[in-house]
């Protein structure tokens, strides 16, 4: 039975009032993919009346009243992702659909949507406590940079006016503010527990806590804000994090440690929660809702991640220790899904952030956590971690054994660094044999080493290797599958000359991909702090970072170069790179020569030319990039890769 939605569904229910009433971005869909729909189900579990007001028009303050006063207070969350990453493009442009919304329609919540939510909620429930959870929440817990207005944002608690912030998953946070809630206390009591983001005009209560830059500096202050963020990405660990103090003047924002990793017990419970596994029966006449379909005949098999690349904000969410279901919880949940009658006979997933991580990196971290100044993967595999995918594939074997299902896929992300660790080829074969739709997806993001580096990937090398074995598996197997790359351009670092390396690479490989993902800066991450800085927060060396719009489709345009519509920007790119080797009919050469132009058109386009790439020199050399050890010796030097390239006094 789904949760009540309504006055009407109260009332069917015996309820006078909710013990809360959960505001959220997305659409009712009550399935464990769905925050909402975990929180309000943990909740449920525990005792409490939980009702939903889905997507409310916040231009009108009573439709956050549909379901009354809540006894305890209310949660807002903005949607299963940040509000502003729904709306909009990397080139800020409004996107055409929202697949979180009946019928795939935008325009059902507003931008900044936990913001909005609570402001409303203020106008009419001056006094009722209000916690906010969920990515936009998380990921905006403390001071950072909004990429969409292109400036420094204080901690969403501020802005918002709530009075308790949740970050992370969540499920052990809520049920604990839920029970002190209902003992007496008062929401602004609650300063003492995990995972959790309050406000305060004194630091009396904190225990070796740790003072970040205040809100003034950091705002100002690119290599200072740089520096805070490492601080807190330093501080994600729940075994070992302390208390971050960030101060706003008078006042003070302060995030305790995050909550302990769930157990195997835990997670088992979260997943076998009654959920409906659909959304909500009202939307069916707006045609459902987009996002089910690809989740719907999936399962969740792990969370977080210790891949720890610097563009995912996977670390400062759901953390770098792995949690997991039992194999025994993921078959109940598979053979309930072979007797829906939508299913065909595909389980489309078995995964997470992460499909292949099924253990932690190593013994020690769930009771020490993990070593906050080192990766477990990158730069290359640490030696004490443990590579098992045995767990992996006895779970996939049984899923595959199962009557009614006819295929299993993996598309959750491979980490095929950690696939190439492990000594046994069990589980790399079966992926082959069994579980690729006729291509794999993976993600080297890129070719350049340095720009590797930067990513927080393994170096190309790596991925050839990867490649190489997977080819001849295929081989082995009489298979005619392929691996197809998801690749980012524009990432900080990466300048022309790497962008046109990546294209080499492309060409050398004989496929243009049909997608490119520009980099994108979300709130939390590494790559977002380089891009906004010009700084590497780990070693605070200064890199290069492609803002110039033109600059970013010149990139973007590399990777796809042999797509006609992209031939101009190509030009232009191996041109001003001085990479005129790459013009012509050549093997090797990327493009054709230009059809010949005669008198001012021609004169004008080449003077443009070389001032775009006199330009371009400048840019790059007011940002050197120190990301290898010759740079580092040669401090000053912007490092180039083609001879021809120009190089220029910093």
């Amino acid at each position: 039975m789904f949760l009540p939605i309504s006055k009407k569904d109260m009332k069917a229910r015996g309820w006078d009032q909710c013990d809360f009433v959960y505001v959220i971005g997305d659409a009712y869909v009550d399935h464990s993919s769905f925050g909402h729909a975990i929180i309000s189900r943990i909740l449920e579990h525990a005792g409490y009346k939980v009702g939903i007001i889905s997507q409310p028009d916040w231009k009108d303050p009573a439709s956050i009243s549909i379901l009354g006063r809540p006894r305890l207070g209310f949660l807002v969350m903005g949607g299963n992702m940040d509000s502003m990453v729904n709306h909009y493009s990397v080139f800020k442009h409004h996107r055409k659909t929202d697949a979180y919304t009946p019928g795939g329609k935008t325009g059902k919540r507003p931008d900044y949507a936990t913001v909005v939510y609570c402001n409303l909620i203020r106008q009419t429930y001056k006094d009722a406590p209000i916690i906010i959870g969920g990515m936009e929440a998380s990921l905006r817990r403390l001071a950072h940079y909004d990429y969409w207005s292109d400036k420094m944002k204080r901690s969403i608690l501020l802005d918002s006016q709530a009075d308790l912030l949740l970050y992370g998953m969540g499920e052990r946070s809520i049920v604990e503010v839920a029970d002190a809630l209902d003992s007496g206390l008062s929401v602004h009591d609650l300063t003492f527990l995990d995972g959790t983001v309050y406000k305060s005009k004194t630091t009396d209560q904190v225990v070796d806590g740790i003072v970040l830059l205040d809100w003034e500096t950091v705002r100002s202050d690119k290599a200072a804000y740089a520096r805070s963020f490492y601080t807190q990405y330093r501080n994600t660990d729940p075994f070992v994090a302390k208390p971050l103090i960030e101060p706003y003047g008078k006042e003070f924002v302060i995030q305790n440690p995050p909550q302990k990793p769930l157990s195997r017990e835990e997670m088992d419970l979260t997943y076998a929660l009654p959920y409906e596994n659909t959304y909500h029966p009202s939307y069916e006449k707006l045609g459902g809702v987009p996002a089910i379909k690809e989740v719907k005949f999936s399962l969740t098999s792990c969370r977080g991640c210790f891949g720890g690349c610097s563009f995912c904000a996977i670390t400062f969410h759901q953390g770098r220790i792995i949690q997991t279901r039992s194999q025994e919880s993921i078959l109940r949940e598979a053979e309930a899904m072979t007797r829906d009658p939508e299913f065909k006979g595909y389980i489309h997933d078995v995964g997470g952030p992460t499909a292949n991580f099924r253990v932690p990196a190593c013994e020690k971290q769930l009771t020490k956590g993990v070593c906050p100044g080192k990766q477990c993967l990158y730069p290359k595999p640490c030696r004490n971690m443990k590579v098992d995918h045995s767990d992996y594939v006895d779970l996939l074997r049984k899923l595959r054994a199962l009557p009614g299902v006819k295929k299993v896929f993996i598309r959750s992300g491979i980490r095929f660094d950690y696939l190439l660790a492990d000594k046994d080829d069990t589980f790399f074969r079966e992926l082959v044999q069994y579980h690729v739709s006729g291509q794999l997806r993976v993600a080297p993001e890129h070719v350049s080493d340095h720009v590797l580096r930067l990513m927080g990937k393994p170096e190309n090398a790596v991925y050839r290797r990867f490649l190489n074995k997977y080819d001849r598996l295929n081989r082995e197997l009489g298979l005619d599958q392929y691996a197809v790359p998801y690749l980012m351009s524009s990432h900080p670092g990466s300048r022309l000359e790497d962008a046109i390396e990546l294209a080499e690479h492309i060409r050398d490989m004989g496929y243009m991909p049909e997608q490119v993902q520009d980099f994108y800066p979300t709130p939390s991450t590494i790559s977002t702090v380089m891009y906004y800085t010009g700084l590497d927060p780990r070693t605070m060396e200064p890199i290069y970072v492609p803002k110039d719009p033109r600059e970013k489709a010149m990139q973007r345009a590399l990777i796809q170069y042999r797509d006609p519509k992209n031939y101009r920007l190509v030009y232009e790119a191996l041109t001003i790179a001085h990479r005129e080797d790459l013009i012509g009919t050549g093997p090797k050469c990327l493009i054709r020569p230009p059809k010949k132009e005669g008198g001012r058109a021609a004169g004008k386009q080449k003077t443009e030319t070389k001032a775009k790439s006199l330009a371009y020199t400048e840019r790059k050399a007011k940002a050197p990039s120190f990301t290898d050890k010759k740079a580092k010796k040669t401090a000053g030097t912007a490092p180039t890769r083609p001879a021809k390239a120009p190089k220029k006094a910093r």
